[in-house]
């Protein structure tokens, strides 16, 4: 037998490797966190409005998780399915790529462009169990998967995620840039070199690339959709590297969207507020997640579910060919933001 290491075992080394990086992060913060843990408490709690089909999750579990976050080891799965949404052809006969897709919004967007009629391409960073999970969902919608490991950081990345998506599924209509790395930290102080650079080179110089990369694919009717954050309209005192990406996400998202209009390829972006997803419990302590979302209008955060029609709406030309270079917030709050 041959035990030469082969191209996939090279690629799941590298992706482990980044993975790693980021718990190192994580637990350096942790420690942080730890040592200057006290009490905390809070009043009573509003209940959470319901607006839609279904009433979703207010309460949630107190739970710490290991970075990148596995949602099948989440003790509350966020919701994704969206049982009430159905497809009507809204994005036949297109093909998707999206990073982040194996969890999370990127799952719920995932899903939805199959149900609307794309095959979809898959980037994950590590998380193999949870994309396996998104290709059942995606084919039981009666579409192609394909399933890409890689760490966006990585241009030559990028750029081979768009080949193999059009050499597979033949040819690229719509690019979701999703993929995101969140650690808090309580001061500018407490950010590294090393960590703002983890995550300035996942969430923009990764969506640069990778926009770069497909462009030379888009062709008119094609779309680029950005997730940005509620973090890049207002800033946030504990994410501070983390929604200065963000506001440069939105910045990017109408500066390209400007360049490339004259090709018919539009440019825009969905500002979430808290959404429940792995990106959250890898993140906070366990307390601060239990407490997650519960100072938005809505009292909780966006099950997935909520956000995914909005990217559908963003990519589909016959819903909003006349919109380019906006950044709409989905924020559970009155207001933009």
């Amino acid at each position: 037998m041959d035990d030469k290491p082969t191209a996939r075992d090279a690629v799941r080394g590298g992706t482990e490797a980044a993975a790693e990086k980021q718990r190192e992060i994580q637990r350096e913060q942790d420690r942080k966190d730890e040592a200057k843990a006290k009490g905390g408490g809070g009043g009573g709690e509003a209940k959470a409005p319901r607006t839609g089909a279904r009433a979703q999750p207010q309460e949630l579990p107190a739970q710490h998780m290991a970075k990148p976050g596995i949602e099948a080891d989440m003790q509350l799965r966020p919701r994704f399915e969206a049982p009430d949404y159905k497809g009507s052809g809204k994005l036949e006969g297109m093909t998707a790529l999206v990073t982040g897709g194996d969890s999370g919004i990127g799952r719920a967007v995932a899903v939805l462009y199959a149900r609307e009629g794309a095959d979809v391409a898959v980037a994950y960073l590590s998380s193999h169990e949870d994309a396996e999970e998104t290709r059942r969902w995606i084919e039981k919608e009666g579409r192609r998967c394909l399933l890409i490991a890689g760490d966006v950081k990585d241009s030559s990345f990028c750029r081979q995620a768009v080949e193999r998506t059009v050499a597979e599924l033949g040819k690229l209509d719509i690019l979701v840039n999703n993929a995101a790395f969140q650690e808090h930290a309580d001061s500018l102080e407490d950010l590294t070199d090393e960590r703002i650079e983890e995550t300035f080179r996942t969430n923009i110089f990764g969506y640069m690339a990778m926009a770069r990369a497909a462009l030379p694919h888009l062709k008119a009717g094609s779309s680029i959709i950005n997730t940005g954050s509620v973090t890049g309209l207002r800033g946030s005192g504990s994410l501070l590297d983390y929604s200065a990406t963000k506001g440069a996400i939105h910045a990017f998202t109408m500066s390209l969207a400007s360049s490339v209009l004259a090709k018919g390829i539009r440019v825009n972006a969905v500002a979430p507020g808290p959404v429940w997803t792995p990106l959250n419990p890898a993140d906070q302590t366990a307390e601060k997640v239990a407490e997650f979302g519960h100072s938005t209008d809505f009292k909780r955060p966006a099950q997935p579910e909520e956000l995914s029609p909005a990217y559908v709406f963003l990519a589909a030309p016959c819903c909003s060919s006349y919109i380019t270079g906006i950044v709409l917030p989905v924020t559970g709050s009155v207001g933009a933001v």
